[in-house]
Formats: C-alpha cells, structure tokens, sequence
C-alpha cells in the first residue's frame, strides 16, 4: 500500500513538473551574465566611486519580448552584499525574484546569484536598479524594454529607431558618504546636477535621419527629483507609459516623476541640424539642466544658442498634463484584446485604504514614514520568514490602513491582504515636496488627483474610463492621488517612496497578498537556488 502511494505522488510530481516545464518551453529563454564591479566614473566631470556591470555605466540594455523567461546570472565582485530589482517587471507568481530586502537576500560579496524572471502579459518601457545600502547613487541601473509578440498588432508604425534614455540627478559625493549622512540623521544635500545615460552636458549624441521618426523611451533614474524633458524644435507624442498604450496625444515637452517611464514618438521633420534635447528639474530651487545632441546624418551645424526652457515650478500645469494622457481604450496590450475591455471602473471596491506621507525626527534623527510608521529592516527577508514560518522577524498589520496623525515610530511594517481582492488606495500628501509612490508586482488605474484633502466625495471626479494603468504616480504637494489595484498577483510586494533617501528612511512597507491556496497557478514555489540569510541561514529550500 505505501509503494502505491509513493508511486503516486511521484507521478504527480512528475507531471507537475512536466507541465512546469511545458509551460515554459513554449517561450524563450534569454541568458545574461553580469560581473558586478567598481570602477571610477566622472559623470560630471569629477572622479567618484561607481557601480558598473560587465564595465559599463549605466548597465547593459536588457531587451525581450512578451512571456520571454530571463536568466540572469549576477556575480557580485563588491566588498558589501548587492541586490538589483527590476522597476515595473511584475514577477507574475513570483515575488522570490523581485529583489528587494523584503523577499530576497542580498547577494555576498565574492558570490553569485542566478535571477529566474519571466515577462509574463507585459509589453513596455522599465528598468532595473540596485535596491540596497543606497547603491543607486553610484550606477547599476539599466533599461528594460519588453517588445510585443509577433502578430499582436502595436498602435503605432514601427519606428526606424529605438532609443533608451536614463535620465535623472546625480550627485558628486560618493554613495557611501551619503548613506553615512542619512544614517547619521541628515536628508541629502541637493543634487550636483542632471544625467542623460550617464552624461553630463551634451555628453550623449542621438542620430537620426531626416523625415524617419524614432522612439524615445525615458525613464527617470534619479534619486529626488522630478524632470522634465523635451526637444528643441520637436514635438513628441506620447505613445506609451509603463505597459499601457496611449492616446497618442502631441506635447513641446512632458514631466516624467521619480521612477517612471514614458515612451514617446519623435519625427525628425525639421532643417537639418543639430538639437538640444533637454532634461531640466521640476520643482527644485535652482533648478538644474543637463541636454544631450540630437544629429541629424545630414547636419553640419551644431548646437547652439539658449537652451529652450521649459516648465518649472508649476503645480497646476504638470497636474493638467497628467490629467491630459488617457489609455487607448482600442489598442492591444500584451495581448490581442483591447486593453478597453478590462472595465476597471465598473468593478465595486472591498476597502479603501489612505496612506499619509510624513517627514518626523525620531530619536533625534531625520526619519520618513507612512501612516506614522517609519519602516526598519529586520533581520531576514520578509518573504523567507513567512515562508520558513519563523516567528518574531515582522507582524502582519503593523501599519494601520488610514492616518493616525500620531507620534511616528519604527516598525518593520507589513500590511496583510487577500488575494483576489479589489482595493482603493488614496495617497495623502500633505508636505510641500511632489512625491512618487511604486508599488511592485502589480499595475494599477490612477483614478484621481486634485489638490487638499481626500473625502468620499472626491470620487465623483474619479476617471472610471480611460485613465492609464501605472506601476508609479505622483502626489501633488497638498494634494492625493486615487488608485484602483486588483490583488491578483500572491506574495510580498514593496510600497515606496521612489525619493530615494526618503525610501531607506523608512517612507516604505510591505504588502502581504495571501491566499491558502497551495497550487502553483497562484504562487511558484520557492527557488532551489534562493539565498538564506538571517534567521533562515540553515534551512532548506525544497529538493527540487
């Protein structure tokens, strides 16, 4: 009777894994290798410390295609533990892979670590960064560009080019001395100035053709500040943000927030010359400009003359901009269906969660929180204690669902979740800064923002019909911004702050989306090759 049942359970397991393996056969596999290493950099014309992958800064482009499977295999030649996560990848099943504290060891120094991702129902414009001990501000990010599958038509003609722009501030000071600083209590000191794919000004060359239209993918890298980009004497339109077509409006220049990504088409319909493509602050005194050169092949004159200005300090003509990109209720997402016939405005909500940035000082240093909780690192990785079940390292519902208006305090905070659930979330910003808020694993529907308080009332303005799925939204100073998210994706996924120093002080949590379900079609098991540390250092991860 027990050989039997032995044999049974190993043929279910069999065709389990045959089915696995089936499954992802039918998609391809792309394979990287990255060596981790420092190496000096003048990005600004002064030698620092920087951050490099295979030698590059920024990082190697990583280009797939719909459900591709990525295989990337990292090996860290740093002296301190390094982790990269990918910004609008949503790990379907999967959040083993995202890479942050919350659900991943950092990789140690001298060792390696082999990232199993999957582009699953994603097409669009992202990038990946190193998410621990501030290594962001000394390089390691890179573009992501997932393409559409063969046969699922694209609302727009292919392009003749496809350009990647990683634009965003920068600082001359090493990364470690900022760290240093934040950890002693203090907020970062302003930016030194801006980059555009790790070039100061004019240190970067788009070519184009004359009469061919191109491209521009841009994604906002930076550490605190908003942008905004344009072309001289071009005007762009706006064809994609963060795996949603749009509704191909035409703008002279468009505000990109920290942490998102906008794809933009660009016709090279002007004399034949050299132009300016600028990136400027938003919102910052000074503000700061860096341009890059876009060439024409049949230019001889280059740039010159004023750099054209842009918007700078203008809350209410970003807020309209904003309100302005709708979703192309008619075009094919990842798949061939409309991305109209998702009716996220005609699903009814289970809960209304706001969440309320603040700025305290606890214990006499400078901290950031959420509803009155400032975020502290425990020991181990959420996602492995909750899995080992080991007991002490966080509690679920750490961090209330609505403001308390309280004195902040620390807590590794976790709010819990079920599965399958249809959720409103306000984001109330009350602070005199712009804020920008991801949430990984999933996309969400910007509903709304206005400026004040949020009241119930507030949803009679709600866009229940065309507005555009985001990973990132900004918050307006004295102002909220409404989200619309299904928990269809099971795991442990970081809330935060895309302002860098207000992230690793605490201005971030961890969503827990749980269901008792076992079966793989909700979660995929734990990853043979997943690195225990902290309190899960000695256990197993599962034979196979």
């Amino acid at each position: 009777m027990a050989m039997r049942k032995s044999r049974v359970l190993c043929f279910f397991i069999f065709m389990v894994l045959f089915a696995v393996i089936k499954v992802n056969a039918e998609n391809p596999y792309r394979f990287f290798t990255w060596k981790i290493t420092y190496g000096d950099i003048y990005p600004l014309g002064v030698k620092q410390q920087g951050i490099l992958i295979n030698g590059q800064f920024p990082g190697p482009q990583i280009d797939a295609v719909t459900n591709d499977n990525l295989i990337i295999n990292v090996y860290n030649y740093l002296k301190e533990p390094f982790l990269i996560s990918w910004n609008g990848l949503q790990q379907r099943r999967n959040s083993w892979q995202d890479g942050v504290y919350g659900t991943t060891c950092a990789i140690p120094p001298l060792r390696n670590f082999t990232y199993v991702l999957q582009a699953k129902d994603q097409i669009g414009t992202y990038f990946y960064f190193p998410s621990t001990a501030f290594h962001k501000a000394a390089g390691a990010f890179g573009g992501i560009r997932i393409w559409s599958r063969p046969g699922i038509p694209v609302p727009f003609a292919p392009p003749a080019g496809d350009f990647t722009v990683l634009a965003g501030d920068w600082f001359n000071t090493n990364h470690y001395i900022l760290r240093q600083g934040l950890e002693s209590g203090r907020n970062l000191p302003a930016p030194d100035g801006l980059l555009i794919n790790g070039r100061g000004w004019n240190g970067f060359t788009f070519n184009v053709d004359q009469g061919k239209t191109y491209r521009f993918r841009i994604s906002n890298v930076g550490l605190s500040a908003s942008i905004n980009f344009r072309i001289q004497g071009h005007l762009m339109k706006l064809v994609e943000v963060e795996g949603s077509h749009t509704l191909q409006n035409t703008y002279s220049s468009i505000d990109i927030h920290l942490g998102q990504s906008y794809s933009v088409l660009v016709t090279a319909d002007q004399p034949p010359k050299d132009y300016y493509v600028v990136v400027s602050s938003r919102f910052t005194s000074p503000i700061l400009t860096t341009t890059a050169v876009l060439h024409y092949s049949n230019s001889w004159e280059k740039v010159s003359g004023p750099v054209p200005g842009g918007p700078t300090t203008e809350i209410a003509w970003s807020l309209q901009q904003a309100r302005s990109i709708r979703w192309n209720l008619t075009a094919s997402g990842p798949r061939p269906n409309p991305q109209g016939s998702y009716h996220y405005g005609l699903i009814k909500t289970s809960r209304t969660i706001i969440l309320a940035n603040s700025a305290p000082v606890i214990n006499g240093k400078q901290r950031f929180a959420v509803n009155s909780v400032s975020f502290v690192q425990a020991d181990t990785p959420l996602k492995l204690a909750d899995f080992f079940k080991i007991p002490g390292v966080f509690n679920l519902n750490s961090i209330p669902t609505t403001p308390t208006w309280g004195n902040a305090y620390l807590q590794t905070s976790v709010m819990d979740s079920n599965f399958r659930e249809y959720i409103e979330i306000v984001f109330q910003n009350w602070e005199d800064t712009v804020q920008s808020w991801h949430i990984n694993g999933y996309s969400f529907f910007v509903v709304g923002m206005d400026g004040g308080q949020w009241t119930p009332a507030s949803r009679d303005r709600y866009n229940l019909r065309d507005t555009v799925a985001h990973c990132t939204t900004q918050v307006y100073p004295k102002s909220w911004t409404a989200i619309y998210m299904a928990l269809d994706n099971v795991g442990i996924w970081n809330v935060r702050s895309e302002s860098w120093a207000r992230q690793y002080l605490g201005q971030q949590f961890y969503l827990r989306v749980y269901t008792s379900s076992t079966s793989l079609r909700d979660e995929l098991p734990i990853p043979r090759n997943a690195l225990l540390c902290g309190r899960a250092s000695g256990r197993h991860t599962r034979p196979l």
